[in-house]
């Protein structure tokens, strides 16, 4: 059986090996325009963390323990397709590896016309506690439209957590808009990025 102390062990593990990883894979320098259209003189490529072998576990882990750490309650996890589509299934599975039951859901930007006309995607958020994931954001808009669409779907939205912020608005916005915490598990400044 393992202690409290050996998962808080475990998670500091997972937390620096993830942060190694991110350093080493997804951190590209070099100018860059990103999906908001602001220009940066870097750019964080988290799919490179998200859709790795080693990694995709960890994130999960972190991801995982930082909405426990917050006090966050949820039974759902994921966002806007595509960016948090393996943030989602990498929390759903370290939620199952600690023995817990969290579904993992896919937000499309636009509802469907045809089909069933869904903009949420898998098991259903209606009535149950969601957490909105996103690699990283810049501007809020993509964890903003999640939580929309959550809310249309019938989700209680509880925070929204992302793995990577880069303190450029993202928190301050989705605060005020969508009135829930924003968690992140790195600042950019763990990153050595300015």
């Amino acid at each position: 059986m393992t202690s409290p102390s050996d998962t808080a062990v475990d998670t500091a593990a997972a937390r620096a090996r993830l942060l190694e990883l991110i350093k080493e894979l997804a951190v590209v320098r070099g100018k860059v325009t990103l999906s908001s259209g602001a220009e940066a003189d870097y750019y964080i490529d988290l799919r490179r963390i998200t859709l790795h072998h080693e990694a995709s576990k960890l994130v999960g882990q972190v991801m995982l323990a930082l909405a426990d750490d917050a006090g966050i309650d949820f039974e759902c996890a994921g966002g806007l397709t595509m960016g948090a589509d393996p943030v989602g299934t990498a929390v759903m599975h370290a939620a199952v590896d600690a023995g817990r039951t969290v579904d993992a859901f896919v937000v499309r930007k636009a509802q469907k016309s045809y089909g069933m006309g869904r903009q949420v995607e898998g098991p259903s958020v209606e009535g149950r506690n969601v957490l909105v994931l996103e690699d990283t954001s810049t501007t809020g808009g993509s964890a903003l439209t999640a939580v929309e669409g959550i809310r249309k779907a019938g989700g209680n939205v509880v925070a929204v957590a992302v793995i990577v912020d880069r303190d450029t608005g993202a928190k301050e916005k989705i605060e005020a808009e969508a009135g829930v915490p924003y968690l992140f598990a790195f600042g950019k400044d763990e990153l050595g990025l300015s």
